[in-house]
């Protein structure tokens, strides 16, 4: 089974070539080492070499700053294919991308963007999002990280879990809190460099799934950073942040969108070539079933996250549709998931099929980058409005 079954874009010739060359550097260089990613819970140093050569963690950003120039919907298809090989470093590559280098190109000043983006779109240095604390994570008001103001500097204490390439980031988007009385009207940004003295890159605890991707815990111990890496306003950095989620969300439901594929894949040449009673499993109805319901999820899905990201590209609003993407799109991958180790049966519990891999990895899919449950809160707003 071909993927291209399910592609209903017209794509560009600008399009065609950034998938084309994700599917290159997918089968030459991440294919042979995804299983091992996984197992070793770690993304070599000649993986992001090869994404940086390849100019695959710069697509959406300006050619000024060394980027390719073009769009979302370009970036949540090199998401989509490394996810159809490695979720782990599609996960690394949205953080980076999305949730990392996008918002210093949305919301810098020049002098930040001269600064920061061509290292980060040239894959010099990567990016972080420190946003999740130990009791802030959906309520994203509830950041306790304080940055106090002196002089030309922030003084910035507390801590941040569940971070996304901790280890090898250079650059970290931080979500700070320099109006506690305030709430989310005193939610700053801040771009931390990480030889930021003061600040610490911890361990983070051991993963069901996604285990190649890199994360980590953060420190702040009266660590100093310039006011000239405030990025937007002072007290005005939630909206920053929620700017970033929306669109990261696009990214995720490419992620999704790829693994999901990789599973039905996987199922439907499994169901092709395994024999029981005399026939191919694929005949027998029960699991003919679940290869149709994995095919109608495919194309439903792909729809709403291309359709979000053509919103996005377009400025128009996108809030509700970004949402649904990331909801629909990552319970489907879970259900088509765990399909894909039923249809393999006791073979699927193995780590001698991908399945295995793919089962573990889609569970987060539904948690980070806003819960299922507050992207039901988000367009449940949408729809009914204020009661």
């Amino acid at each position: 089974m071909s993927s291209d079954v399910f592609i209903s874009l017209d794509l560009s010739d600008e399009q065609a070539m950034v998938r084309q060359t994700a599917q290159e550097f997918c089968r030459s260089q991440l294919q042979p080492l995804a299983a091992s990613i996984d197992e070793n819970q770690h993304i070599p140093k000649e993986i992001w070499k090869g994404l940086a050569d390849a100019n695959l963690l710069g697509v959406p950003f300006p050619e000024t700053y060394g980027g390719m120039g073009l769009n979302v919907v370009c970036a949540a298809m090199v998401i989509e294919e490394i996810a159809k090989v490695c979720a782990s470093t599609a996960l690394s590559v949205a953080a980076h991308v999305s949730l990392g280098t996008s918002p210093i190109n949305r919301f810098g000043t020049e002098a930040q963007k001269k600064r920061f983006l061509p290292d980060l779109a040239t894959g010099k240095r990567l990016a972080a999002f420190g946003l999740t604390e130990p009791g802030a994570g959906s309520d994203a008001g509830g950041t306790q990280t304080r940055a106090v103001r002196k002089g030309d500097r922030y003084i910035v204490n507390g801590a941040k879990t569940f971070i996304t390439n901790a280890h090898v980031a250079g650059v970290f988007l931080l979500a700070v809190s320099t109006n506690p009385a305030a709430g989310t009207h005193g939610i700053s940004a801040l771009l931390v460099e990480s030889n930021t003295p003061g600040m610490k890159i911890h361990p983070g605890a051991k993963k069901l799934g996604m285990r190649g991707s890199d994360w980590g815990e953060l420190t702040f111990e009266n660590a100093e950073v310039p006011v000239e890496n405030l990025l937007g306003i002072q007290d005005q950095g939630f909206q920053v942040f929620m700017d970033t989620l929306i669109g990261g969300r696009v990214g995720i439901g490419a992620l999704a969108l790829g693994l999901a594929t990789a599973a039905m894949t996987a199922s439907v040449k499994y169901a092709q070539e395994r024999k029981q009673f005399g026939k191919p499993i694929g005949s027998f109805q029960s699991v003919a079933n679940m290869i149709a319901d994995m095919a109608v999820g495919l194309e439903a899905s792909r729809h709403l996250i291309y359709h979000a990201g053509t919103l996005r590209d377009a400025g128009k609003p996108h809030t509700r549709q970004c949402s649904v993407a990331k909801l629909y799109a990552s319970e489907v991958c879970n259900r088509i998931c765990n399909d894909a180790v039923q249809v393999h049966g006791g073979y699927g519990y193995t780590r001698e099929f991908p399945v295995e891999r793919y089962f573990r990895d889609a569970k987060l899919l539904e948690i980070g980058e806003g819960t299922s449950e507050i992207q039901r809160v988000i367009i449940a707003r949408d729809v009914l409005g204020k009661l």
